[in-house]
Parts: C-alpha cells; structure tokens; sequence
C-alpha cells in the first residue's frame, strides 16, 4: 500500500515538472497576481480572475507550440 502512494506521488510530481516552462509560467503567474494584489491595491475579484484568464491563456500557447513541433506518435505502426 505504502509503495502504491509513492509511486502515485512520484507520478504526480513528475507529471507536475514535465512542462518545466508550463509550470513556471503559472508560478509566475501567481506571483505576479500576489503582488499585484497586496502591493498595487488590485481589486482582489480582478486578482482572482488574473490567474483564471491568465492560466488559459498559457494553458492555450502551450497546446500550440506541442502542435507546431508535432506530437510523438505514441501508437504502434
């Protein structure tokens, strides 16, 4: 049992990092609402909705640049 959570937990964390520029742009993301948030006063209801746009908006670039490069064929020939 013990070994079946780690193993989840490794997929999930590897699932997590695999995108590296995925993950640090939605890092980012987060930071730059945080600030914008506690320091330039922003409304937190538009602080709120920043990471909802925001994420698919990158969420949507990414699926793009996978497309351009070309997927891996994953089936059998």
């Amino acid at each position: 049992m013990m070994r079946m959570l780690r193993e989840l937990a490794a997929e999930r964390v590897e699932m997590c990092f695999a995108e590296r520029r995925l993950t640090l742009v939605v890092l980012a993301l987060v930071a730059a609402t945080g600030l914008l948030v506690d320091a330039a006063g922003l409304e937190r209801l538009a602080g709120g909705a920043m990471p909802l746009f925001g994420s698919l908006i990158v969420l949507v670039a990414s699926v793009c640049r996978t497309a351009k490069r070309g997927a891996p064929q994953d089936t059998p020939t």
